[in-house]
């Protein structure tokens, strides 16, 4: 029997590591395939992905062994040898904790869940806080039951799956085949009458739901006024009318006495799941991957501890960062409409967490994804928002001040679990809601805010001036054929913290809520004080009242993923002359008359009509239609490129209803290709360096190096932009691609795929509520 504890190492740089993964790769290179290459079972491979053997073992030490691979079938080992030894083999399973998932294990992951959960709950004085609200002993008093059904029988005779376990994962196929609650009514009462009798399966949602109570997590639900002046939470819980308004809370009384609020919100405590993070010994070990399993390397960002914001927060805190198990967070929101209609401007709002201690890979899955809020709004939330964070705030401070009292299962021993949320990261229009800065008008940017280079076009502001981002000596800065004028003004300097925490402090607190006589009240009062504020901040957000927030080196992400598809939207519109996305309108063509620039552009009088001149960077309709050819050829992966090739119209040669997936897609790797054959040079120049420059942001790994140089590119791409395209072409989100390498720096790789994890959520989070199922079953629990 080959020996394979090595696999189980931690220690990766230890002697035992190192033979036993010599001696595999001896056992390998007897069954290398004709391109002397074989399966790499790393983590991240998993047996899917062919290397040859250096790269493998590569692979192992960076990443490790994928510790469910025990029969390495693969590899050359003798199957037969291995079932002969059936004891040895069981030792290898139990050694590893993550190899209860197995298939081929009888037993499933409850047994070991409720021990789990037992013994917490025998344990920690604090188990009120992960089980039922009635208190311990209600909490404690229910495990018994989920023992008795882990161990019931489905039906008399049943081997497979006992009662507990089955319902588990039927609930959990609702959840991610996105059934509604009807559906799985008429599926539970069919498979009832369809199994033998005396089958322990309920006949309906509602009853599985009381059968699974006691493992789930509850939520609060919690009363906000008509005009979201304040919640009726805490101090105001027994209020009967609204502190700040006088508004009264309920809109009347139901026929059985129960009163209807006029508005209401769930939250989802965040402490308890962090807890039970730990007393699963599953997850465990994953909440402490950053310090322990990651391997740091010297300019290579892999996940965000290898970042600068991270390392900073430890220096600034050592207090926290010596304890390894404390969680960093990420903070996420957006509004959605749960209806799809989008004539109805009916909106949602869930506020999402995610836990960074993982390792990339696991703390991107839906599992993981922590909702703390959800918020139903009829419109956009603005400055109210900050009434509906109050309970999150408040938990967050007293996780970061005191901590909670939690047991880790892997350690055996009690430690004090404290959490802080390291950046947020929104789309544009939720940057500002969250953030209390303006991102509209001439100082939209956040980054560079009051030296934000705009000016006034006709029908919009244009931000460019890029060329200050260029050395004083340039030779472009001379050319005035960008916007008319010689460039002399340096790069804008970033604020720090506390510079912004100045400013905020200084601005106008008004009474949040959307109450007509509170509002006019605010505005008579600023007026009366002869209040001006000459800042694009708006408000003071909650979030400062973290300790930690002013000195965060990155406070709000700025989300690459809407930002690429927005500068797609904009190329794609403009080279096809899409109606309604096109930059280049006559508009367009009379701004460049204004700015006496381009004149070969310049709109053209013909009678009593006036031409527009063709452009350089516009196809003609055929090559419109040729170009739609070629992305109707082109065969992608199963799931990798969506439904690019169903959003072409052939007939017009144009592309519609592109996503932000297809928009990844089209931008960095079809437009290179297949604009080459119809535009010259210096456009497709520049469109290839836009579609490099996200390609490399958007890897998962990231080389300091490269970001430097992709900093330094991506200023040389947007003045060649500014050279060839109009100035109404340069919105504020063609701008802000000039901050994302520093902000990758700063942050890590993790931020484009963390948001394509919300919309992803967002999607499912749609379907639940418009099937009028609960929504703690997608993403709460």
């Amino acid at each position: 029997m080959i020996d394979k504890n090595w696999i189980f190492q931690k220690d990766r740089l230890s002697e035992e590591f190192f033979n036993g993964l010599k001696n595999f790769l001896k056992l390998s290179s007897f069954h290398l395939n004709d391109e002397n290459k074989i399966r790499c079972p790393c983590v991240s491979c998993m047996n899917l992905y062919y290397y040859d053997l250096e790269t493998i073992e590569r692979h192992i030490f960076v990443r490790g062994f994928y510790t469910k691979y025990v029969l390495w079938e693969f590899h050359g080992e003798d199957i037969t040898e291995i079932h002969e030894d059936e004891e040895n083999a069981e030792s290898i399973v139990e050694e590893d904790n993550t190899l209860y998932d197995s298939d081929d294990e009888d037993d499933d992951d409850m047994i070991p869940a409720l021990e789990d959960l037992a013994n917490q709950s025998h344990r920690n004085s604090e188990f009120v806080n992960l089980g039922d609200s009635n208190g311990d002993n209600n909490a404690r008093n229910s495990l018994p039951n989920l023992f008795a059904e882990a161990e019931k029988e489905l039906y008399p005779g049943c081997t497979v799956f006992s009662s507990l376990t089955f319902i588990v994962n039927l609930m959990h196929i609702k959840v991610m085949c996105d059934w509604s609650n009807k559906s799985f009514d008429l599926l539970l009462d069919l498979l009832w009458k369809a199994f033998p009798k005396d089958n322990k399966i309920p006949r309906s949602y509602y009853e599985a739901k009381k059968m699974l109570r006691d493992l789930g997590l509850r939520y609060e639900t919690i009363h906000v006024c008509k005009d979201n002046c304040a919640l009726f939470w805490k101090e105001n819980e027994n209020a009967e009318r609204c502190p700040v308004c006088d508004h009264e809370r309920y809109k009347f009384q139901g026929t059985k006495g129960k009163k209807i609020p006029y508005k209401k919100m769930q939250y989802f405590p965040i402490t308890p799941r962090l807890q039970r993070l730990f007393m699963s010994r599953h997850t465990s070990t994953d909440m402490r991957w950053h310090k322990e399993e990651r391997v740091d390397t010297d300019g290579e960002l892999r996940h965000p501890a290898d970042a600068e914001v991270w390392k900073d927060f430890d220096r600034q805190y050592p207090n926290f960062a010596k304890e390894t198990r404390n969680v960093r967070l990420g903070f996420a929101t957006d509004g959605f409409n749960p209806f799809g209609d989008l004539s109805n401007a009916h909106s949602m709002w869930p506020v999402l967490l995610m836990p960074y201690n993982m390792p990339p890979w696991k703390c991107m899955k839906r599992e993981f994804v922590m909702m703390a809020l959800l918020i139903p709004r009829p419109s956009a939330l603005g400055k109210d928002i900050d009434v509906f964070l109050r309970p999150l705030i408040d938990e967050l401070k007293e996780l970061w001040e005191n901590g909670v009292r939690t047991f880790d299962i892997v350690d055996q021993e009690y430690f004090t679990m404290r959490a802080a949320v390291l950046w947020t990261i929104n789309d544009f229009p939720a940057y500002g809601t969250v953030s209390g800065y303006s991102t509209q008008g001439y100082k939209a940017c956040p980054v560079c805010e009051e030296d934000t280079s705009s000016f006034r076009v006709r029908g919009k502001t244009c931000f460019m001036g890029h060329r200050r981002y260029l050395s004083l000596n340039h030779q472009w800065r001379k050319d005035k054929e960008y916007d008319g004028t010689i460039e002399r003004r340096s790069a804008p300097r970033i604020l720090t913290g506390d510079e912004i925490l100045d400013k905020v402090k200084g601005l106008w607190k008004c009474r949040p809520g959307k109450n007509d006589k509170i509002i006019k009240e605010d505005k008579q009062q600023m007026k009366d004080a002869s209040y001006e504020n000459k800042t694009n901040w708006r408000r003071k957000s909650i979030l400062w009242e973290l300790e930690y927030w002013p000195k965060l080196k990155l406070r709000h992400n700025l989300d690459v993923m809407h930002i690429e598809k927005n500068i797609c939207e904009s190329v794609v519109g403009t080279i096809f002359s899409i109606d309604g996305k096109s930059k280049d309108t006559e508009k367009a063509r009379l701004d460049l008359q204004d700015l006496n620039i381009r004149k070969q552009l310049h709109m053209k009088k013909k009678g009593n009509k006036w031409l527009k001149p063709v452009a350089c960077y516009t196809l003609s309709a055929k090559e419109r239609q040729e170009f739609c050819t070629f992305i109707k050829s082109v065969k992608f992966p199963d799931g990798y490129a969506g439904n690019i090739s169903r959003n072409v119209n052939m007939k017009d040669g144009k592309l519609f209803g592109l996503k932000s997936h297809d928009c990844h897609i089209l931008l960095q790797r079809l437009l290179p290709i297949g604009l080459r054959p119809y535009l010259n040079k210096k456009v497709m120049d520049a469109i290839a360096e836009l579609s490099l420059f996200f390609r490399k942001l958007c890897a998962r790994t990231l080389n300091v190096k490269d970001l430097d140089e992709l900093e330094e590119g991506i200023v040389l791409t947007l003045c060649k932009l500014e050279s060839i395209f109009p100035p109404a072409f340069f919105d504020v989100m063609i701008h802000l691609a000039v901050h994302l390498p520093l902000e990758a720096k700063l942050g890590g790789p993790v931020q484009m795929r963390w948001m394509y994890s919300i919309e992803r959520e967002l999607g499912h989070l749609k379907k639940y509520v418009k099937n009028k199922a609960r929504p703690e079953g997608c993403i709460a629990q």
